[in-house]
């Protein structure tokens, strides 16, 4: 909860350091800020306590996965760095992007629906605007009116869930909806109808398909940093909030939202791949790549295999995937200076960068699900803790997408060394090549040494 209380305290000193202009100190002052937050996290351990009447309660599953949270944004701020400098606006983006942390913290957390709404709408409306925070680019104000119309659905659509989950239960806490859950007491007709409506939701926010139209265009349109702190950060939050709602509370109900989720899966696998293999953009086709992903991380949540595995694989996969992601979007950035995402941007870049182009294939490999990268033993793992349901069709399916999942990433690595590009050498900076590096590093490592993430995070 301190760490909590940290991140918020940040936020409202960035809005001050506009008024007592100390805007370059913005920056250093965050990253000690969230190393602050990163200590607090692991102070409170082994002492879980809940806050304001069970409302939020920081337990193992939240500390962990707020500590995957405050590592991944450390390492985007420091990225961003050179992105908040050609901004005249750095306090503002800032303070932005750190409330957008503080929902995602809370949605790591919650022990009540109100602060899993609270925590949803602290975290999305800043992404709003910061999608759309290239005003000069119509692209970038496509980008914000579009995820600020469907998140508006969205929210209202899990609101509506919410009202009538509670009318049926009469309270919001968890551990109470759990408990009557158990009993097998009879609910009415319209609670399973709430249940359908926060999972549609929540598919919204992770950009599972058919819920991922907005994905595409947003990802596409948005500021590349932005995107890069989109597809990480929220995604590792909103997975956090549907394991905690789905495989623990709403768990003793999975017959009325199985036969839904399977199919969200199998259509995410199927959408997200193959079109993604005919992009051309690399930001829109790690869009799609981001769906897919989402889909390998339901299939955990539809195993139900309510043990410390279930929960590894997810905490593995988010870290796996952050990891790739942050070192892909960190070259995407510094390939991309002058708006260009196109595969062609990445010829002949193992020439003029080998630096750039070995950590961009490690970043692919892995997202590709490569054996030694992350990316394959997050994918085991999630076929492990899927292999005893009854669902084993997704498994096959599965391995089908990753093959086309395969092909497309290869596509990138393909044109980085086989294909002629100009000359001219890729701008970028220390601090931009500091994180790529630790992320291809870090992608390897846990690759290496999977078992590592499991000694660390014990459930």
């Amino acid at each position: 909860m301190n760490g909590l209380f940290i991140i918020s305290g940040l936020g409202i000193l960035a809005m001050l350091a506009e008024i007592l202009k100390f805007r370059k100190a913005v920056l250093p002052l965050v990253l000690v800020g969230l190393v602050a937050a990163f200590a607090a996290n692991l102070r409170e351990w082994n002492t879980p306590v809940t806050w304001f009447n069970n409302m939020i309660a920081f337990d193992h599953i939240a500390l962990s996965f707020t500590g995957v949270i405050l590592v991944t944004a450390f390492f985007w701020f420091i990225l961003a760095g050179d992105f908040f400098r050609r901004e005249s606006v750095i306090t503002d983006h800032s303070a932005l992007i750190l409330f957008a942390l503080v929902g995602a913290v809370m949605m790591t957390a919650f022990k009540n629906m109100n602060t899993l709404f609270l925590g949803i709408e602290i975290m999305s409306i800043p992404l709003y605007v910061m999608a759309a925070s290239r005003k000069e680019d119509i692209r970038s104000n496509e980008a914000g009116f579009k995820y600020l119309i469907m998140g508006s659905f969205a929210s209202a659509i899990l609101l509506f869930g919410i009202a009538l989950v509670y009318g049926a239960t009469a309270t919001f806490d968890l551990d109470k909806i759990a408990s009557l859950l158990s009993s097998g007491q009879e609910l009415p007709t319209f609670f399973y109808a709430g249940v359908i409506m926060i999972l549609s939701a929540m598919c919204f926010k992770v950009a599972a398909a058919p819920f991922h139209f907005w994905a595409p265009d947003v990802y596409e349109g948005a500021p590349t940093l932005v995107t890069a702190f989109m597809s990480t950060v929220v995604k590792t939050a909103a997975f956090a909030a549907i394991l905690r709602l789905f495989m623990i509370v709403l768990n003793d109900v999975n017959g009325v939202w199985h036969h839904m989720l399977a199919g969200v899966i199998a259509l995410s696998l199927i959408i997200a791949n193959f079109t993604a293999a005919v992009q051309t953009s690399v930001k829109r086709m790690l869009a799609y790549s981001s769906i897919s992903h989402a889909a390998f991380m339901l299939m955990v949540v539809l195993a139900n295999v309510r043990s410390g595995l279930s929960i590894e694989a997810i905490l593995y996969y988010t870290l796996a995937y952050s990891a790739g992601s942050i070192a892909a979007f960190g070259v995407l950035y510094s390939v991309s200076r002058n708006n260009d995402h196109s595969i062609d941007a990445f010829n002949g870049l193992a020439k003029r960068n080998p630096l750039m182009a070995v950590c961009m294939s490690i970043a692919m490999l892995s997202l590709a699900g490569i054996p030694v990268t992350a990316g394959f033993f997050a994918k085991y793992f999630v076929f492990t803790a899927v292999m005893d349901s009854g669902y084993k069709w997704l498994l096959i399916l599965g391995a089908i997408t990753s093959a086309v999942g395969a092909y497309y990433y290869l596509k990138v690595i393909i044109a980085m060394y086989f294909r002629e590009g100009d000359k001219h050498p890729i701008e970028e900076n220390s601090a931009t090549k500091m994180v790529v590096i630790i992320a291809s590093v870090a992608t390897l490592v846990i690759g290496v040494v999977p078992g590592l993430v499991a000694e660390i995070f014990e459930f």
